[in-house]
């Protein structure tokens, strides 16, 4: 398949891929996010005081709101990403629970510009789909993808794709640029990619 044609097939998978997760926020909501903090916590026990890269959930993503709470409770430092250029990998800012937040690009939520930068050890990224290999559908934008081939460049960095079960895929067509997760938090389970 030409590049042109995969990029034709994920724009429908994601337009279909958006539509299915707007589904399962509304069915599942509080009750997904509190189990994916289970998972989340059962998984990160092992690296104890990590620095965890969480995300303000939009559009329908899975909260990992309680996840970062809990994390936060037990004494990991949080942070949250921000884009701070297009076409640039994310930069992530300290955070903690109750912290004010401003509106950043694309109306997303991100700390303040003082709070400082830090270089997660676990990165936990929303998706729109992801598939038993690890490849995970975004927005588009490929901002993920751009962060994680830098953090790996410079040393490990766990990818955990954070999604509901259900928007699991048989296949995502993958480009070359892509970075694959590690691991995927569900409310059901946790996920290493086969």
């Amino acid at each position: 398949m030409t590049m042109q044609g995969i990029a034709a097939k994920r724009a429908q998978l994601r337009r279909q891929a958006l539509a299915r997760r707007a589904r399962l926020a509304t069915e599942l909501g509080a009750e997904a996010a509190a189990r994916l903090a289970e998972h989340g916590m059962a998984l990160l026990r092992a690296m104890p005081e990590a620095v965890v890269a969480g995300y303000v959930p939009v559009r329908g993503e899975i909260d990992v709101m309680p996840l970062l709470r809990a994390l936060h409770a037990a004494g990991h430092t949080l942070a949250l990403p921000v884009v701070a250029r297009r076409d640039a990998p994310l930069v992530f800012r300290q955070w903690r629970p109750g912290m004010a937040l401003e509106k950043g690009a694309f109306g997303i939520p991100v700390p303040p510009a003082d709070a400082p930068e830090l270089r997660p050890d676990v990165v936990l990224a929303p998706l729109a789909a992801f598939d038993a290999r690890g490849h995970r559908l975004g927005y588009g934008g490929g901002y993920y993808d751009r962060t994680l081939a830098s953090l790996r460049a410079q040393a490990p960095v766990l990818a955990a794709g954070c999604a509901y079960a259900g928007q699991e895929v048989p296949r995502i067509p993958h480009l070359p640029t892509d970075e694959p997760l590690d691991i995927i938090l569900t409310e059901r389970d946790i996920r290493r990619r086969s």
